[in-house]
């Protein structure tokens, strides 16, 4: 189903410097198409949220999603997927963490849509250090919107409104790792009618850390 690069010293440095590492084509085009019809079907079953948290001015959650719980219940190949034993290994190795999946059903695997003119995902850091990101859907031209924006090495927000702030788009099929709990981190909003934006969030975390602080994955789903 993906299509794992070789790990190599320079894709550890990159995160360590970064703490965003772009995996493009990790889903390959003969096997996109498999995951993307999975994800609309569950995308049906999605629920919409409008709000706004109480950090950086209120920073704003427009957005379908739909919570791990219901995708283990309804899904077989993306909770198959999500515990791949080489998936696993090769994001832990990039990262120097022993990656784990998360216990909690709930904030393992998400799927997160926006498909509305001005839906975003605000400002925000994870309770869980890795995020994978795989994308099924996403704007063709990054002057429509969508893009990640991140902070290096910065967990506070308000780094993002700073000159180290930094953007990247992707294509469907693309994929992302980041440090998650400590790179600061939003999706810029979608710039007109007809656009989506729909991915997979994986979390991952380490054996001492499976307790969620906030749990702000879950006040989404």
């Amino acid at each position: 189903m993906l299509s794992l690069p070789e790990y190599t010293r320079a894709l550890r440095n990159r995160f360590a410097a970064d703490g965003y590492l772009p995996l493009p084509a990790l889903v390959p085009p003969e096997t996109l198409p498999v995951l993307d019809s999975e994800v609309k079907r569950l995308g049906k079953l999605a629920v919409r949220r409008d709000f706004a948290m109480e950090c950086m001015d209120r920073s704003p959650r427009h957005m379908t999603t739909l919570g791990g719980h219901a995708i283990a219940r309804e899904s077989e190949l993306i909770p198959q997927l999500y515990r791949d034993e080489h998936l696993l290994d090769l994001l832990g190795r990039i990262a120097d963490l022993q990656a784990v999946p998360v216990s909690d059903p709930l904030e393992r695997h998400v799927i997160n849509s926006l498909h509305e003119q001005g839906d975003t995902h605000g400002a925000h850091t994870d309770d869980y250090p890795l995020a994978l990101v795989l994308f099924t859907e996403a704007p063709a031209d990054p002057a429509d919107g969508g893009l990640l924006e991140y902070a290096p090495r910065a967990g506070d927000l308000n780094a993002l409104r700073s000159d180290a702030a930094r953007r990247a788009h992707h294509r469907p099929g693309d994929g992302y790792l980041l440090r998650s709990d400590t790179t600061a981190h939003r999706v810029t909003p979608l710039r007109r009618a007809g656009l989506r934006r729909t991915v997979l969030n994986f979390a991952y975390t380490t054996p001492d850390r499976q307790q969620a602080v906030t749990r702000s994955a879950s006040q989404l789903y």
